[in-house]
């Protein structure tokens, strides 16, 4: 016979407040690792999901001290893009800026800073920097036919710097010429980087931003655990994507654990998020494959019907719990958090961040347009395992599969929805932070390893649980 066990989530408890020396909820740090070798200030991650996760949302979730993992619902040489994106938006020094040849015209030049959004560097074939062509050089320019050479900015007008300048003295020159980029060079004039003013203003505009080694913003990948996973993943590796992360409902099966296996084989540098698991012997078992990190959460998601269609899952407050008790890597929390308070009780039960989707996926960095419905704004939010998000990777797969047969083959475990329109993700994040931050201080903690330790959690009734939302009065 079966064994019943009892399982509990966000709503079913509180965290019991404590005696606290915390003065302000800003004396509170929110920083945590993500894996062993990357460290967010705030432990929120952005799900992979194609109405959540893109370029600019990963982007922004990085300069705020998050970090935003892009989906793999798209071709791969797509998903490389959107990482190049966010690995060039920032970095004190730019390795290999947009070049082109001097001899091109400059309507082919044009298409080319459209395409990328910059201003291009022209080099010879052996990377001999020539000149500089701006937005600037083609303003008032009525013949697009003739060649860059004959456009770009050169000569003494020309200002560049060696590949050993400091920070301070790139301020100066960028400063004293106002100008707005400072092309590196070697010895021999070759190219062999580039500081942007853009670059240097962002460094103190974002302070807490989740960057890598050479300054540039830390991104995440999915992959998946079928044909094509290594392919993906070599690709985003080449791109300098900072984690990998193996993308299945069910982690716990021995596909996920021998994708685990066969990325850190083949590319053993790589750090690799894994999961969907809601048990300690699914963190072990990944844990021991490879996986720098572990995901928590079999179905509490908004738009997942995993629990109804499959009748599986665990209640996610007790999945955390269980599965910490194993964890020798980080946890990170994939679902059900609706209030910030969860966030709290996620991270006191044991996890060391929390993914997000529905919180997300309603603002103004997240895929898609705004929707009007009955005079309010929403946008599309669904679930991977979904019939909408299946048929959107087979089209990027580029196969030719005829919509109904999928329909016929596939049984979904996930919804298309509307959520509500929530602004910018910089808003959104001081929310949620906000409230993160309150919740440690009642119980006294400074760090979240305090919030672990010290965290007690009492259990609700339903009249507990109404309690605690807003009750016996009408909302304005």
């Amino acid at each position: 016979m079966p064994i019943i066990t009892e399982g509990l989530t966000f709503d079913d408890v509180l965290l019991i407040p404590q005696r606290s020396e915390v003065s302000s909820r800003k004396d509170v740090d929110t920083s945590t690792p993500l894996t062993p070798k990357i460290k967010l200030a705030i432990p929120i991650v952005s799900a992979n999901m194609d109405t959540v996760t893109e370029a600019p949302m990963a982007a922004a979730m990085a300069q705020q001290g998050g970090l935003g993992i892009i989906h793999r619902f798209m071709s791969i040489e797509d998903q490389v893009s959107q990482v190049l994106k966010v690995k060039r938006l920032e970095g004190l020094i730019i390795k290999n800026p947009y070049t082109i040849g001097p001899h091109i015209t400059l309507a082919e030049a044009r298409e080319i800073m459209d395409r990328y959004g910059t201003s291009v560097l022209v080099v010879d074939r052996r990377r001999k920097l020539l000149g500089i062509l701006t937005a600037r050089d083609l303003r008032f320019e009525h013949n697009f036919k003739k060649p860059v050479f004959q456009a770009m900015t050169k000569g003494k007008k020309l200002i560049t710097g060696s590949p050993a300048i400091t920070i301070e003295r790139a301020e100066a020159l960028l400063h004293k010429h106002r100008i707005e980029k400072l092309p590196l060079v070697d010895r021999q004039g070759r190219l062999v980087g580039l500081i942007t003013s853009k670059d240097l203003i962002k460094r103190t505009k974002f302070p807490a931003a989740t960057k890598d080694e050479q300054g540039r913003l830390r991104v995440g990948a999915a992959i998946g655990v079928k044909e094509g996973f290594l392919e993906r993943a070599k690709a985003l590796i080449e791109a300098e994507v900072d984690l990998l992360v193996v993308d299945i409902a069910h982690g716990h099966s021995e596909l996920a654990i021998e994708a685990v296996k066969a990325v850190k084989k083949r590319f053993p540098k790589i750090e690799v998020m894994a999961g969907n698991v809601a048990t300690p012997e699914g963190v072990r078992d990944l844990q021991t494959a490879g996986a720098d990190a572990v995901k928590v959460g079999v179905g509490p998601g908004s738009v997942c019907t995993t629990r109804i269609v499959a009748g599986s899952g665990y209640p996610q407050l007790s999945a955390i719990m269980n599965c910490a008790r194993a964890a020798k890597v980080p946890l990170v929390a994939d679902g059900g958090i609706r209030y910030p308070g969860d966030i709290a009780k996620a991270l006191a039960a044991g996890a060391q961040t929390v993914m997000i989707g529905n919180l997300l996926a309603g603002t103004d960095e997240s895929p898609g347009s705004l929707i009007t419905k009955d005079g309010r704004r929403y946008k599309l939010y669904r679930g991977m395992a979904g019939v909408g998000a299946n048929l959107a990777k087979k089209d990027a797969e580029g196969n030719e599969v005829e919509d109904q047969l999928l329909l016929d083959e596939m049984t979904p475990e996930g919804i298309d929805a509307l959520v509500p329109y929530r602004g910018t993700i910089k808003e959104v994040l001081r929310q949620l932070v906000g409230g993160l931050r309150s919740g440690m201080s009642y119980s006294g903690a400074r760090n979240i390893k305090e919030l672990q330790r010290k965290a007690r959690f009492v259990r609700l009734t339903p009249a507990g649980i109404a309690e605690s939302h807003a009750h016996d009065v009408k909302e304005l």
